[in-house]
């Protein structure tokens, strides 16, 4: 077992039944130009956790952990993707208009896919998903249970609306999620503040908090044995 100095408390684990979970990674959102700049958006705000993950995945790839990577987005036909979402927002910027990465957020276009910096190594599984949680109709709850997964390490973006709707399905689903304040990221700095403090509020009531140097430095002993 191995522990982490987080909020509300300390963090336990054993790396044998641990996945690292990497959410929406995307050019679309992460990229200068892509889909997520031309909303208006700071990237910048985003690519801050991509040199924190750069790292963090070459220690959970050191230490044998199971990493799993998803991405948002929809089939060419959009026949996974519901009107209340489908409809919003102006109509040259919706899902499945073209964009500067190719169709927004359909599956197969660049910049649907994962940024290199991030890009999953041989053998990891990725999952395609639809809505904004990593478990809504994909096979992520087959998998983790498959593997016998009893504690996820949470990053990605965004912070307040993929990240939180995943931990919070897998807190009731009965995993422990600990979130990596420095490996998640929003557009709005106010949202990532309050998003991580609801995370950790009333003694953790979707999970743990803590930077990601925090949970290497858990990680030494099973890093030592590899």
């Amino acid at each position: 077992m191995a522990t982490v100095d987080a909020l509300p408390g300390p963090f336990t684990f054993d790396p044998a039944t641990t996945a690292l979970v990497v959410i929406d990674m995307q050019r679309d959102f992460m990229e200068p130009g892509g889909f997520g700049e031309t909303l208006g958006n700071d990237v910048s705000q985003l690519r801050r956790v991509i040199a924190p993950t750069e790292a963090l995945l070459r220690a959970c790839r050191a230490a044998g952990l199971t990493i799993i990577h998803t991405r948002e987005g929809h089939l060419p036909d959009l026949s996974d993707c519901p009107p209340a979402k489908l409809n919003r927002g102006e109509p040259s910027q919706r899902i499945g208009a073209p964009g500067p990465m190719g169709r927004i957020l359909i599956r197969g276009e660049h910049g649907h896919d994962i940024i290199d910096e991030l890009a999953p190594a041989p053998g990891e599984l990725v999952i395609d998903k639809p809505g904004k949680g990593a478990f809504y109709n994909t096979t992520l709850g087959e998998v983790l249970a498959g593997l016998g997964t009893r504690s996820l390490i949470v990053t990605g973006v965004t912070t307040e609306v993929c990240v939180h709707t995943t931990v919070r399905e897998a807190n009731d689903r009965g995993y422990e999620c600990l979130v990596l304040s420095d490996c998640v990221g929003s557009y709005f700095p106010e949202f990532q503040e309050a998003g991580l403090k609801m995370i950790a509020a009333q003694g953790g009531i979707f999970g743990w908090v803590a930077p990601s140097t925090a949970f290497i430095a858990a990680l030494q002993p099973s890093l030592q044995r590899t």
